[in-house]
């Protein structure tokens, strides 16, 4: 249901709201926000309220700082946290908008609208569905955060076991106030480990909603004396944290990815859309899998997605084909974690696949076997290659791919290569304890 102006000023004072908090987000994908008092809320409906992005990462300099916020309407929502005698508070996601009045570049939302442009341009809209894991871990005696799990829970298990099960029932019920059509919610493999999963959406809803989901999960959490962290490998030895995105494209309210002519039901579009992500993945990992430590997670061994090949059965492959057909026909790609920029991420992501719809690019036979298992002399022999092992890799590949860079924009690419470049250095050019507890007393 689209809201109107009318309906955010009349839902603002029929709850007794106080505070609006105008949400945004930097290149990195950190959410940031202004709060303003509701006496405000219509000059920023209007899209009056300026702001200093100059502080932000990724934005201006200095001297060029003055930016504009344009809620949108749609966005609005209501913190469950906050409700106090005197009113409570709500949330409006922005655009970032230039003094002249178009949309700033630098924009990590205004990136997705460009690709979901050029999706309507050929007669296809992007429907998306996260699967984002995360941990929760105890805090120490001064409330810092530690690596050490609340539980010994694995795959599925329950109380008494999942002790975090408390936790992640308020979450849910805190998403599902907030307008979430939360559809499962489990303990994930490793201990610490879980998984709320949410109906999918339009692209843009999707990545508001993982926005917001982050936001629910770390509050509730904290609420509970727990640490959440979406950091992709937390601790060594066990499966990190990935978020698995499925997506689908439909056109003229029809599902684009289903044929039920095809033996696999799979149409050429969906094939040219497969084609697509696996020719550019290369190029967008450094977007999916932004952190020095997302390449500790991208490792053989713990089911993690390392080698680029589909498969319209086994999960050993980068991208998986859920048996389910027609409406729910989709794609699942397995590689994005969940420190990545959802906006970015989904950005990217769209382009390679349509650049794969627009040049029909056939991917190769889909793999029946389990990766894993393979030698490498079989992957080569049937030309199966893997992602970037680090992020300097990702890096270089993410300078030579014209189709993401152009789906960022110069703006969001020159800026994040620059960030991500300063911490690649910085990790590489560190001496870590590993090196020190191998080398020192043998070398």
């Amino acid at each position: 249901m689209a809201y109107t102006r009318n309906d955010v000023l009349h839902f603002v004072k029929d709850l007794k709201i106080r505070f609006i908090r105008l949400q945004f987000a930097d290149v990195l994908g950190i959410s940031k926000n202004v709060a303003i008092p509701v006496e405000q809320l219509e000059k920023a409906l209007d899209g009056e309220l300026m702001f200093d992005g100059s502080s932000i990462e990724g934005f201006v300099r200095i001297e060029e700082s003055d930016m504009y916020l344009r809620p949108d309407v749609n966005t609005f929502t209501v913190f469950p946290w906050n409700k106090h005698a005197g009113g409570g508070e709500a949330r409006l996601i922005c655009d970032i908008y230039n003094p002249d009045g178009t949309p700033f570049e630098g924009c990590p939302r205004n990136t997705l609208r460009r690709s979901i442009a050029e999706a309507a341009a050929l007669g296809y809209e992007l429907n998306a569905g996260p699967e984002a894991e995360f941990f929760l871990f105890l805090k120490d005696e001064q409330g810092r955060a530690t690596t050490k799990t609340h539980d010994r829970g694995s795959y599925f298990d329950f109380m008494p076991v999942d002790l975090g099960e408390s936790a992640r029932r308020d979450m849910v019920l805190t998403l599902e106030e907030m307008g979430f059509e939360v559809e499962a919610s489990h303990h994930e493999v490793a201990p610490g480990q879980h998984e709320i999963a949410f109906k999918y959406a339009d692209a843009l809803t999707t990545a508001d909603n993982i926005a917001t989901f982050k936001l629910v999960v770390r509050t509730v959490a904290m609420q509970h004396n727990l640490h959440a962290t979406f950091m992709p490998k937390p601790i060594f030895g066990i499966p990190g944290s990935g978020m698995h995105t499925h997506q689908s494209l439909s056109k003229n309210g029809q599902n684009a990815f289903y044929d039920p002519a095809d033996p696999s039901q799979l149409s050429d579009i969906a094939r040219y859309y497969i084609g697509g992500l696996l020719r550019h993945v290369k190029g967008f990992t450094a977007i999916t899998n932004p952190l020095v430590n997302s390449y500790k997670r991208l490792v053989p061994g713990f089911e993690a997605p390392v080698y680029i090949a589909w498969s319209e059965h086994n999960r050993s492959p980068l991208i998986r084909i859920p048996a389910r057909r027609g409406v729910g026909t989709r794609i699942e790609l397995r590689n994005p974690d969940p420190s990545c920029n959802p906006y970015l991420t989904l950005a990217v992501t769209l382009s390679a696949g349509l650049d794969g719809i627009k040049n029909k690019i056939m991917p190769p036979a889909s793999v029946t076997q389990n990766i894993y298992d393979m030698s490498a002399d079989e992957r080569a022999v049937v030309g199966i290659e893997s992602l970037p092992k680090t992020l300097g890799d990702a890096l270089i590949e993410l300078s030579a791919n014209s189709v993401i860079k152009q789906a960022l924009g110069n703006h969001i690419y020159e800026h994040f290569m620059e960030a991500k470049t300063i911490e690649w250095t910085q990790y590489r050019t560190q001496v870590h304890q590993w090196e020190v507890d191998n080398y020192l007393t043998v070398f």
